[in-house]
């Protein structure tokens, strides 16, 4: 019988690595940026056309390669970082496997440029799907020029794969930060379809926070340093007022390295614990330093995932740093660390926590916190919309035999009562949340901003299809995002345009708003968009909904009247009215009840009575 196990050719075997090294664009850019570090570079200029898909060229000016590296870095597993196996437990570089290199010139068209101080020419290759086109002098200041061109012309399944160029931009962008977050001491440019996103300068981690996310994130900082024989933390944490939505903003960079990690993640927010709203995380960059010998890097081909000696110390060790810094900043009670010293009474140990287990409990809704910045914005828009718009709405006969809401006491009643509702029984507001009224068949109890929500969710989604009225505000407001957050926030803005505001990009990260849908009339109209984009991002990640039922909803929430806020009888019975007249009034977009029904029966049977 003839022999079938054969060696792939080298040409499909780079094709399979970059399949796990090169995911997207963003891929790329990680792996050439870690190489420019690791060439001992301290100016690197990242330039990047059409999301990536284009171009990428990285250029530094680093150490280096002689004509020999030069063609060695594209052949498989050649690498400058490993001779014995003793290596491999030893790392304090970035890249190792000898895999970036082969894979990216595997499935794209590459230009590398390169030259040695002490040489007086450089070298110039050119390579297009594993095959090397031309090999020759050039002329090259010192350092690498690396251009990456056509990515996956060769595997045009792969290429339809990759998302929208705004989101691919995203991700572009993430990774950029991820490095420049790490190693502040390096001067970085980044530039993307000959626009300057990113100029940053050699500085210190403080300056460097500022300048990639913004001069107001200053003052939300605090420094963070905890130093044991076994492992150092030290970085920034944010104020609890400076938390949001999305878990965006949170890197832990293990030796220099960017690293994801639950477990650590926990150690974090649990510090946290009591002093964040609902459902939100905090701000923080810490960077690990610990010997390479008691973490093993290798487990994951982006190296992003990591496996500790001992993770209990670590975890505690990190939860210790945060909460000392905290505490010194008056933000928590002072802690004794005299007593904390020995980590005996530490959460951890008592529990048990495993890498494995998942301590953190989440509830089944998102809670509504009624000390948000609701309060501190103004709601004459839905005041006046409820006043122009609201209008008594009946059901009719047909309707009310398939309409059900939830209930205490019966699994499914029935809605033949809004007449009764708008006519004769005056609604009560309790607790300046919750609406109290009385239908045929005995009372329901409406929370007023979920019932809100589910109102302006389906107005929201109507107006995409007609483009709702818009009002200009008297002084123009202006937004600034990260960089990150801008590219996602131009692939939605002509839907948020058609929602009535009036946004224009005012250059780089800036927005103006200059005007507001007419049901919005509100003194900080960038808090409302601003929270919605982190909503928004939060939907994205998690529910893969379509993105204009996902604006709907995202606005939906932060534009709704808060609870805790007073209510004219005249309004809450417009805001009945409006409920009942939506499609489906019984739940937000989220899934939340927007109210609770009790029977006259259920309530008989709780008073003891009979009927």
């Amino acid at each position: 019988m003839q022999d079938i196990i054969q060696l792939l050719p080298d040409k499909i075997a780079n094709q399979i690595a970059a399949g796990e090294v090169i995911q997207r664009p963003a891929s790329v850019v990680k792996e050439l940026l870690e190489n420019a570090l690791d060439a001992g570079s301290t100016k690197i200029q990242l330039i990047a056309k059409d999301a990536g898909k284009a171009l990428i060229q990285v250029v530094d000016n680093g150490i280096g390669m002689s004509v020999t590296d030069a063609r060695m870095c594209f052949e498989r597993h050649a690498t400058s970082k490993i001779t014995t196996i003793e290596d491999l437990f030893a790392l304090k570089t970035k890249g190792f496997r000898g895999e970036a290199m082969a894979s990216i010139g595997a499935i794209a068209q590459v230009e590398l440029k390169t030259k040695r101080a002490e040489d007086n020419v450089g070298t110039q290759i050119k390579i297009e799907g594993s095959k090397v086109l031309s090999q020759e002098a050039c002329q090259q200041p010192t350092g690498t020029s690396i251009a990456v061109k056509n990515l996956f012309f060769n595997v045009p399944a792969r290429r339809n794969f990759l998302k929208s160029n705004p989101v691919e931009t995203k991700h572009i962008i993430d990774e950029f930060l991820r490095i420049v977050l790490a190693h502040p001491n390096v001067a970085f440019t980044l530039h993307h379809n000959n626009s300057e996103i990113y100029h940053l300068n050699e500085a210190n981690l403080r300056q460097r926070i500022v300048a990639v996310f913004g001069s107001n994130y200053n003052e939300k900082l605090v420094p963070v340093s905890e130093n044991t024989d076994y492992v150092k933390v030290n970085g920034f944490i944010g104020k609890p007022e400076s938390a949001k939505k999305t878990r965006g903003e949170q890197y832990f960079f293990l030796n220099g390295r960017f690293i994801k990690n639950a477990y650590l993640n926990h150690a974090v927010t649990s510090a946290y614990e009591n002093i964040l709203h609902t459902n939100t995380f905090p701000f923080y960059i810490l960077n690990i330093d610990i010997d390479p010998a008691a973490v093993d890097i290798n487990v994951h081909p982006t190296k992003q995932e990591v496996k500790f000696e001992d993770e209990r110390i670590v975890y505690m060790i990190v939860q210790a740093a945060v909460k000392h810094g905290l505490a010194q900043y008056s933000i928590t009670p002072s802690i004794d660390f005299n007593q904390e010293a020995s980590f005996k009474d530490f959460e951890a140990f008592r529990s048990g926590f495993s890498s494995n287990s998942n301590p953190i409990k989440t509830d089944t809704y998102v809670q509504v916190d009624q000390t948000n910045s609701f309060a501190k914005t103004s709601t004459k828009g839905w005041e006046n919309a409820f006043e122009k718009e609201a209008k008594p709405f009946t059901f009719e006969p047909d309707i009310m035999d398939t309409v059900t809401i939830p209930s205490k006491g019966n699994d499914e009643l029935e809605l033949p009562f809004v007449e009764e509702v708008t006519s004769i029984f005056t609604p009560i507001q309790i607790h300046k949340t919750y609406i109290l009224t009385q239908i045929k068949s005995g009372i329901i109890f409406i929370h007023q901003h979920l019932a809100h929500q589910r109102i302006l969710y389906e107005q929201y989604l109507a107006a995409f299809e007609r483009k709702t009225g818009c009002q200009k505000l008297l002084f123009p407001k202006t937004i600034e995002f990260n960089s990150s957050d801008t590219a996602l926030f131009e692939e939605i803005i002509n839907d948020v345009r058609l929602l009535g505001f009036d946004i224009e990009n005012f250059g780089k990260n800036s927005f103006i708003v200059s005007g507001v849908p007419t049901d919005l009339t509100n003194e900080h109209p960038e808090q409302i968009i601003e929270n919605m984009l982190e909503q928004y991002k939060w939907s994205a990640a998690h529910d893969k909904i379509p993105q204009r039922e996902n604006i709907a909803r995202s606005l939906a929430r932060y534009a709704a009247i808060p609870a805790g806020k007073s209510l004219l009888p005249s309004l809450m019975k417009a805001l009945i009215d409006q409920l009942f007249g939506c499609e489906q009034p019984n739940v937000t977009a989220y899934g939340q009840p927007t109210f609770i029904q009790y029977s006259l029966s259920h309530l008989k049977e709780e008073f003891g009575l009979d009927d």
